[in-house]
């Protein structure tokens, strides 16, 4: 009786401590460490990691991949949520914007990868490859995994010259291993 209660105060203190609680009222700002696509013309790869949202965000990071090839006026964000399967769609989807750096419900994403010029027009086709063959766009598991961590992960085994290292936060990342 007294570890379920220790437990159930343990997730009403991470509950009532979190700052993103909301989704609704979450800020999805850009963070404004996105290379502009209104003027820089040149390819770019990031990939960004933030904290999960609500209470998970103590423990995880949520992270995504965005492209823009040389001369496009937005980048093309791939991302895996799992509310999506939830609604009977797939896990995996894109989206064009302009800032691919928004916060993730709440939470200023960090830049974990960037690449620029020459390399990034050589690497996108190759990312974009391992987008298509990404073997769990329909599936969702918040641990151990498929998940929003997994994507890039795997993305980063298909195409090793992006010699992408997610934060050690990034659960779900080991399971592309897999």
């Amino acid at each position: 009786m007294l570890k379920r209660a220790i437990l159930i105060g343990c997730v009403i203190l991470l509950t009532a401590c979190s700052s993103n609680n909301n989704w609704r009222t979450a800020s999805r700002q850009p963070a404004g460490i996105a290379p502009d696509p209104g003027i820089y013309s040149d390819a770019v790869i990031e990939v960004y990691a933030a904290d999960a949202f609500s209470w998970r965000g103590w423990f995880a990071v949520h992270s995504w991949i965005a492209v823009k090839p040389q001369n496009a006026s937005e980048y093309t964000v791939f991302e895996v949520v799992g509310w999506r399967v939830r609604r009977g769609q797939p896990a995996l989807y894109s989206y064009q914007t302009a800032t691919p750096d928004r916060y993730w419900y709440g939470s200023k994403p960090e830049k974990v990868l960037s690449i620029t010029g020459e390399k990034a027009r050589h690497l996108i086709p190759k990312v974009m490859d391992a987008v298509e063959r990404y073997p769990w766009a329909d599936e969702y598991t918040l641990f151990p995994g498929p998940n929003s961590n997994t994507f890039p992960a795997w993305v980063g085994l298909q195409v090793p010259e992006l010699e992408l290292e997610l934060p050690f936060r990034a659960i779900g990342s080991g399971y592309a291993d897999d």
